[in-house]
């Protein structure tokens, strides 16, 4: 950030960090688990109702924005923000589909004492406001708050209001029991809770998509000095998505936690969004974090559960993680898991067995056949004029699919009644879907 904008907000965010033990003080007060790493999203007092800053966000560029909108902004899609709240901010004004509090501290469902919820809220869904590049990547999706701590104080830990595992597995199953396609989970821990695990799976089986952040390396505000590499959870569990974070040149360095939890990597550094004091800020300007980076894939998970909500959970991350910049088409790593995220592949891509990557949860015979750019996973692929493109080109290749399949058969069935006994009819290999430029840096346009 520099300093001509007149803005510097620095955030110290410690959400990577694992559990205390079960011996701790929280345990003695009666509670069955210990509190989750201190998730602060404060500022430097310089982000205020009046702060306006007129700096495009540059992650939108990274992922491709102007692009993936010409076909969806994920109108008709839930964001479940389970966090420290939201509060309110103008970008927000039509935005949010409701607020539930779990944490009982008298704040009300409305408030976000600690901010961090509602900057995750505006990276998703922000709206546009003249004066201000605060924007969400899927500012047409609509947030749902499910407040699930008060703040990280050593006053609000003792009162039972901080971060617990118990709670975040609560506030799971009440974003899916609300209706929300996605559920954006900045928090990790790395215990491997069987609450949390179970909490996942109640959320696959609602249709929702579960995004949890991997862990930060950086315990200075955290409550334990864990750093160690390893698995993190809601991340690590089956049906979720672990994300890492990118800096400013679009590398996942060593202060995102590695480890097999890792699915995706996103922008997290010099976050441009909504603060609870209602106006502009900047956040984690030094290091990137692996909180912001996650709701970025929740956003680019609420677009393509717009574009395609016929699919499972299962499938929109495979779209986000088969499309995803990486190295070795075939290959993850415990660092950006799959790769960086490319949120217009992810709504173009035709799924078929010449597509490279984790496995596919689409089942099909045979691969699909496309002549247009959107069979392709490339990153200079240009997109349809908007949604309704899509499908009806869609519909038109199935419809003449089937009607050469039927002229095909009556073919061979003629064929069959005026040819010799000795004589065959023979077939053409089906053809295979195309399959991107992995290799390509996440560039935007």
């Amino acid at each position: 950030m520099t300093a001509g904008r007149g803005i510097r907000a620095v955030v110290g965010v410690a959400l990577g960090a694992a559990l205390l033990a079960a011996a701790t003080p929280a345990a003695a007060m009666g509670r069955t688990d210990a509190a989750l790493a201190r998730p602060l999203a404060t500022d430097t007092g310089e982000c205020t109702a009046s702060t306006r800053i007129t700096d495009p966000v540059k992650a939108l560029g990274v992922l491709q924005s102007g692009d993936a909108w010409q076909i969806t902004q994920g109108a008709g899609v839930t964001v479940a923000v389970v966090d420290s709240g939201v509060a309110a901010n103008p970008h927000l004004d039509g935005a949010m589909a409701g607020a539930i509090d779990l944490v009982g501290d008298g704040a009300g469902a409305n408030a976000d004492l600690n901010g961090h919820g509602t900057a995750i809220a505006g990276q998703i869904a922000a709206r546009p406001l003249d004066g201000s590049g605060v924007e969400g990547l899927a500012p047409a999706a609509r947030i749902l708050s499910v407040r699930v701590f008060a703040g990280t104080e050593s006053d609000q830990v003792k009162a039972d209001f901080g971060p617990s595992v118990a709670r975040l597995a609560a506030g799971i199953r009440t974003a899916a029991d609300n209706g929300a396609q996605i559920i954006n989970v900045s928090m990790s821990t790395a215990t491997d809770d069987p609450g949390l695990r179970d909490a996942v799976a109640y959320a696959a089986s609602r249709g929702s998509l579960v995004v949890a952040s991997s862990g930060n390396r950086d315990n200075q505000l955290a409550i334990e000095e864990n750093a160690a590499d390893g698995a993190r959870y809601p991340a690590g569990d089956p049906g979720a998505v672990g994300v890492a974070a990118t800096d400013l040149s679009g590398v996942v360095t060593d202060a995102s936690i590695h480890g097999p939890h890792v699915a995706l990597a996103a922008p997290g550094q010099d976050i441009l969004t909504t603060s609870t004091q209602g106006g502009d800020c900047i956040y984690v300007s030094d290091k990137p974090a692996t909180s912001f980076a996650t709701a970025y894939v929740s956003a680019a998970a609420a677009l393509v559960a717009a574009a395609y909500p016929q699919e499972t959970p299962a499938q929109w991350a495979y779209r986000l993680e088969v499309t995803a910049v990486r190295a070795n088409p075939d290959q993850r790593t415990d660092a950006a898991g799959w790769g960086t995220i490319q949120p217009y592949e992810a709504l173009v891509m035709v799924p078929g067995a010449g597509v490279r990557g984790p496995v596919s949860p689409f089942v099909s015979a045979e691969p699909v056949v496309s002549e247009t750019p959107s069979a392709a996973v490339s990153v200079t692929a240009r997109p349809p004029a908007n949604s309704e493109a899509v499908f009806v080109g869609v519909i038109i290749a199935v419809l003449v699919a089937a009607a050469l399949a039927i002229v095909g058969t009556l073919a061979v069935l003629r064929g069959r009644r005026c040819a010799g006994p000795h004589e065959r009819t023979s077939s053409l290999p089906a053809a295979h879907a195309s399959h991107g430029l992995y290799g390509d840096p996440p560039g935007g346009r």
